[in-house]
């Protein structure tokens, strides 16, 4: 797996989710858990992960869709 992006901001990390499984891509959100153990209060970012070989094509999609 691999990280294409990482974030704070729920609704953008929804967005790019849905925009990724839209291109047909796997994407994974890691480390939800652990921003709400923390209080989200912003310290912990999650990641939004891909599988490897899938990866230079999802940053592809997130650029295009200009979130790079």
């Amino acid at each position: 797996m691999e990280m294409v992006i990482a974030s704070n901001e729920p609704v953008r990390l929804s967005f790019l989710m849905a925009l990724l499984r839209d291109a047909g891509l796997e994407p994974v959100l890691y480390d939800a858990n652990m921003a709400v153990l923390e209080g989200s209060a912003g310290a912990i970012q999650r990641r939004v992960m891909v599988p490897s070989d899938q990866a230079s094509r999802a940053r592809r999609v997130l650029q295009e869709a200009g979130e790079l």
